[in-house]
């Protein structure tokens, strides 16, 4: 977003936010000037000088960027919040938390805080509503796809990427059988929240939901597309496509084995982690990481968005200065360099696609292909309970994996667990 673009927002701000009660500013050049601003930010968005000086040069404003882990943000949000006290001016907002934090009312609304056309170049901003109300906006990208090592596959004879869940297994148990890799399927299968994501991907890619509009479970029945999923992994397992250590691997685990050229497949792939593969400094498999569409029994491939935003605490101080962060994050500028420099992926399609005319976003036709095909893995909302549900996602399918119990016997302990979570 240009400057000028900036300062038109500013304006049409000033009303908008009388009528909630937050300060007006004059208008002037920098408005803002001398206002002293807190972030509180995951370590991946751990903004280099550069570009805090920029974002001070730009707008007067000084930034104080404290960094957390992402698990220990949530905490302190809610610690924060329930005292009705602001861990920061401007703070991350996982895509899992707007249940949680819309319910409460932590949040202040941003509707009218975003350009409507920046907002409709996002299509990752309707993952942030809550009751009609965007409480956050996307500025780091994440939605899954499928990656692989192309070399593997013409090792093996294979002409393209599989396609359909059926044709990635044919194409794993070929690889196998050449004795190219081990375990040619990457899946994290550990009590962790990552296994679950990769569950519900598998359960788009099977054609299905989690749940219908009332949120009752659709993956109890053996014809479900969360049960399909669910078998998927444990036969592939038990078919030594995939490393029995998955039990107790995290995502992050298989990206390194990825990287390592242990396995062919990292099927919930990150997409920013192309970046990371296809670097010869960080991966030795640099000139063989390739993406495709993910695999789907449709024919229309499905993914979901993970993003990560950026929302204003109700009780925040200067909430003009946290929105003009916001605004500063989105533009093409900030944007690029926030993908350069850290790897955070872009949420607007426009800038992707800047990226990619310009040679810069390693498999880029794809990314932007999948990217448009992105939605929210709740039509409805991300609800308040989804922290206990991912949890009783990930330990029963841990549990399953491990032989411990039926997948019928995980699926039915996963519903049981979200009907009590939902009351």
């Amino acid at each position: 977003m240009k400057r000028r673009l900036f300062l038109s927002t500013v304006v049409a701000l000033h009303a908008a936010f009388l009528a909630s009660g937050m300060p007006a500013f004059a208008d002037d050049a920098k408005p803002l000037a001398g206002q002293n601003l807190t972030v509180l930010l995951p370590p991946w968005v751990t903004l280099p000088k550069e570009m805090t000086d920029r974002f001070t040069a730009k707008t007067g404003i000084i930034l104080d960027s404290q960094t957390l882990g992402w698990d220990d943000i949530r905490t302190k949000v809610v610690t924060s919040m329930v005292a009705n006290t602001a861990p920061a001016s401007a703070t991350e907002v996982d895509w899992s938390w707007v249940g949680q934090f819309g319910a409460a009312g932590w949040y202040q609304p941003l509707d009218t805080a975003i350009d409507p056309a920046v907002l409709a170049d996002m299509p990752a901003s309707k993952i942030f509503t809550y009751d009609g109300k965007l409480i956050a906006i996307p500025y780091n990208n994440d939605f899954r796809l499928l990656i692989y090592n192309k070399s593997h596959l013409d090792k093996a004879g294979i002409k393209a990427a599989p396609k359909t869940p059926d044709e990635l297994l044919a194409d794993a148990k070929a690889i196998k059988a050449a004795k190219i890799v081990d375990y040619p399927i990457g899946l994290p299968l550990s009590a962790t929240e990552g296994s679950a994501t990769a569950w519900y991907l598998l359960t788009k890619a099977f054609g299905g939901e989690l749940f219908d509009d009332k949120f009752q479970p659709l993956f109890v029945s053996p014809d479900s597309a969360g049960y399909k999923a669910m078998s998927f992994e444990v036969e592939a397992l038990k078919a030594g496509l995939i490393d029995p250590a998955a039990t107790g691997l995290k995502d992050v685990d298989v990206q390194e084995l990825f990287k390592s050229g242990k396995i062919t497949f990292d099927v919930a792939g990150w997409a920013g982690n192309l970046a990371v593969y296809t670097d010869a400094s960080k991966s030795q498999v640099a000139s063989d990481a390739k993406a495709a569409l993910m695999p789907s029994v449709t024919g229309t491939s499905r993914t979901f968005g993970l993003p990560g935003a950026l929302g204003i605490p109700t009780s925040a101080e200067n909430k003009d200065a946290a929105i003009a962060f916001i605004n500063w994050m989105l533009e093409p500028e900030t944007a690029i360099a926030d993908y350069t420099l850290l790897g955070n992926l872009p949420t607007r399609l426009s800038v992707l696609k800047q990226l990619n005319d310009a040679g810069k976003l390693k498999e880029g036709d794809v990314l932007l292909e999948q990217a448009k095909l992105s939605e929210p893995l709740f039509a409805q909302g991300t609800p308040g309970w989804y922290p206990q549900f991912s949890s009783a996602v990930a330990s029963a399918l841990n549990q399953a994996a491990k032989g411990q119990i039926s997948v019928a016997d995980a699926v039915k302990q996963i519903a049981e667990e979200t009907k009590t979570a939902q009351q």
